[in-house]
């Protein structure tokens, strides 16, 4: 089985420095500073690798569209892991602090950057004083700070905890709850490789694809990129949660059928249940039924399937779940964390609410499907940003591939006033 994240994730006193470095920590900054940046980002582009967070975007292009010549530059790692299923991050952060910090290092120097920040939703107060103390032995130990290893290339990195909004996971919205506005969306373009922290060229990204990046630099780009597919290069951590056995964070190579997830790494269905849907990428991608379960675990084919990669929380549902119910709550986590900034979200995610509700609790009509279509198509794609089309991706997706489940609440509850 191939770790690169997860390699050495249990060993004891890994969050420390000593420990780190045992392990090889720190190794590929020497490696880095003997490169020019450019040669740095050229050998990410060339790994393949692609965002974490959601958006699947290649990660050394992403880099590379930093406006020329505009300083100073920022870092800012996305920490606000607040997508419901999904783990993996916090995990990272708690085990292995000194990993984030050497990626953000390699990322900055590729880009040029002396600032970095660490964006940790609002819930992980443990977790930034584990950063803290990370960030305490390294700067002692010259990884941060000026002139680092004797390089001329100085860095400073900086936490900051969010207060407990899901949207200031969208990047924007992150930037803005850094610099002490309202967490919400802004208008794009510019984009935040243009004007991002302070109006100033901004590099956005995932903890888990930083993380990565150690990897890239030490082992060569050709090593992590014939890993995975032809498009999907890599390993990722997927977030297995649900009517399974053995929930937990695994690392898998892309391309691995999602079967083999559930039933070989997650120990199969709970009570030897019958598995009847999956959401592959965390509550923001539509569902799948059970007889996709042998679609592989990469960008491409989950897409071709009809859903996403997204994060990598692979939220299983046995057959005893009506998906009415799970789309509820869905929603209902959507509703409420809607910044409000337009109306379609602000609107539809209540009205979706409402009208499930309606349906979960026996008192919903025919009409009601078609009219939370009608909503689905009124919020998809027409939203300030994604989390409209994220509230709408559960309800859509039920209502395609498990309506059976509508119509027996509705005849339930037809039944029940004859």
């Amino acid at each position: 089985m191939t770790q690169i994240l997860f390699k050495d994730i249990n060993k004891k006193d890994l969050h420390t420095l000593a420990v780190y470095e045992e392990t090889g920590g720190y190794k590929s900054l020497k490696k880095a500073f003997a490169k020019e940046p450019d040669e740095i980002i050229e050998m990410v582009k060339a790994s393949g690798l692609r965002g974490r967070g959601g958006a699947g975007f290649p990660c050394g292009l992403k880099w590379s569209f930093l406006a020329k010549d505009v300083f100073p530059r920022y870092l800012c790692c996305n920490a606000d892991e607040s997508e419901p299923g999904t783990c993996k991050d916090r995990e990272l952060l708690l085990k292995n602090p000194h990993l984030l910090i050497e990626g953000m290092i390699l990322c900055s120097y590729a880009c040029r950057i002396e600032t970095g920040y660490i964006y940790l939703r609002g819930e992980f107060y443990d977790l930034c004083e584990i950063m803290e103390k990370a960030l305490e032995e390294a700067y002692a130990k010259g990884y941060l700070g000026k002139n680092i290893l004797g390089s001329g290339f100085d860095l400073d990195i900086h936490t900051h905890l969010g207060a407990g909004a899901y949207i200031c996971g969208e990047e924007s919205a992150l930037l803005n709850s850094l610099e002490g506005m309202r967490g919400e969306p802004r208008m794009k373009p510019p984009f935040p490789a243009v004007q991002g922290l302070y109006a100033k060229p901004t590099v956005i990204n995932n903890v888990e694809t930083l993380c990565v990046v150690p990897y890239i630099v030490n082992e060569g780009a050709e090593k992590y990129a014939a890993i995975g597919t032809e498009k999907s290069k890599g390993t990722k951590l997927v977030s297995v949660s649900g009517h399974v056995k053995k929930p937990a964070n695994y690392e898998v190579v892309l391309g691995t059928p999602v079967r083999e997830i559930i039933y070989d790494m997650a120990g199969g269905m709970r009570d030897d249940n019958q598995l009847k849907a999956f959401i592959p990428g965390g509550s923001s991608v539509p569902m799948l039924r059970a007889d996709q379960v042998d679609t592989p675990y990469d960008y491409e084919s989950l897409q071709a399937a009809g859903s996403m990669l997204g994060s990598g929380a692979l939220i299983v549902l046995d057959h005893t779940v009506n998906v009415v119910e799970t789309s509820l709550r869905l929603v209902s986590f959507y509703m409420h964390e809607s910044c409000g900034k337009c109306t379609p979200c602000r609107e539809g995610t209540r009205w979706m609410w409402q009208i499930l509700h309606q349906i979960q609790t026996g008192k919903g009509e025919a009409a009601h499907v078609e009219e939370l279509l009608d909503i689905c198509d009124n919020m998809s794609f027409k939203c300030f940003c994604p989390l409209g089309d994220a509230a709408v991706a559960p309800v859509a997706s039920s209502i395609q591939n498990f309506r059976a489940d509508y119509e027996e609440l509705l005849q339930r509850m037809t039944a029940n006033t004859v």
